[in-house]
């Protein structure tokens, strides 16, 4: 098969499959395994689209240029998490409480948990949440920020 045809089983069959319910993914700029791990797998796919084996120690950038293409696995997630962000904060529903709201009850012992909304502000350069809370509720302004990445 042609490099072209390998790239576009893998973005059709095999990318949905990894990417299911990735709206809801805790992905961190401070976690960088959890980023290496994504990395890692995106070059693995494409070393086995190739048929290169381990054993040939050829570097990612290498692989990269052999297949003319670009890291773009995690751009893609973090562009299905702030369409779908975008589309909860819209709508005056549970699902908006439920990423908004406090909850009664007593905090759990040790370091909090990173909310999703949270490293999803970051990587949209924005303040804070409530930025970017309001930056939703204007939709072309929340469109201009995603076409940047």
């Amino acid at each position: 098969m042609l490099i072209e045809t390998r790239k576009r089983v893998l973005e059709c069959f095999i990318e949905p499959i990894l990417m299911y319910g990735c709206e809801t993914w805790i992905i961190s700029n401070v976690s960088k395994q959890t980023l290496g791990r994504l990395e890692a797998t995106e070059m693995w796919f494409l070393r086995r689209m190739m048929r290169i084996p381990w054993t040939a120690k050829k570097p990612n950038d290498t692989v990269l240029s052999e297949t003319k293409t670009k890291r773009a696995l995690i751009k893609k997630i973090r562009k299905r998490q702030a369409t779908f962000f975008g589309h909860i904060m819209r709508r005056e529903r549970q699902e908006h409480l439920v990423t908004t709201g406090m909850f009664m009850g007593t905090l759990g012992r040790g370091r909090l948990r990173e909310k999703t909304t949270d490293g999803l502000a970051s990587w949209l350069g924005v303040g804070s949440t409530v930025e970017m809370i309001k930056m939703t509720r204007e939709h072309d302004v929340l469109r201009a920020q995603k076409s940047k990445f």
